[in-house]
């Protein structure tokens, strides 16, 4: 026992949350496509991207007005968790505004603090709509949501969106964020 097998390495457990989220997004963009995979956190009346693949397409830190956002629809029952066209979902149409005006398909899911809150979400865009079969990704979208839940109730933390590089900005959303 103990010793390393070079077989297993690459299976073996993340580091820590951030490693596990950027996995998590990294699989779920080669296996599922959709244009932009995110984690996000809601801080006060934010919703922050911790983590996002492509990392080149949204930045660590661009922050949303929660009220303004699909996920926050989403959260409150107000959309469903997978809309191939945004725009035929009236929750969603409303919030086409600023940066969201580019989403045209979107799937998201809660991620649950371990008090049994909502932390943020699990979500992707794309940026043209997507064929209905695509609502069939949800399922293991779900699936991965529950298991990064899963991390934060065992004691994996995040890092605090709020402290070093991912300091939020002041004077309002970043424009670029989608």
């Amino acid at each position: 026992m103990g010793m390393t097998v070079p077989a297993v390495l690459d299976v073996a457990p993340w580091r820590d949350f951030p490693a596990a989220a950027c996995g998590a997004i990294a699989a779920l963009h080669e296996r599922l496509g959709w244009d932009v995979w995110v984690v996000t956190r809601v801080v006060d009346d934010r919703q922050v991207v911790l983590h996002a693949h492509p990392p080149d397409v949204v930045r660590p830190g661009t922050w949303l007005p929660w009220a303004d956002t699909f996920c926050r629809a989403m959260v409150a029952g107000e959309a469903p968790r997978a809309a191939t066209v945004t725009a035929a979902v009236p929750a969603f149409a409303k919030r086409m505004t600023g940066p969201t005006s580019r989403i045209a398909a979107y799937i998201g899911v809660p991620l649950v603090s371990p008090e049994g809150e909502l932390f943020g979400t699990l979500c992707a865009w794309g940026f043209r709509a997507r064929p209905r079969s695509a609502a069939r990704d949800l399922p293991l979208v779900e699936t991965v949501a529950r298991l990064l839940s899963t991390l934060l109730a065992a004691g994996m933390t995040p890092p605090d969106p709020v402290e070093g590089s991912m300091r939020l900005r002041a004077g309002g959303p970043d424009q670029s964020a989608v």
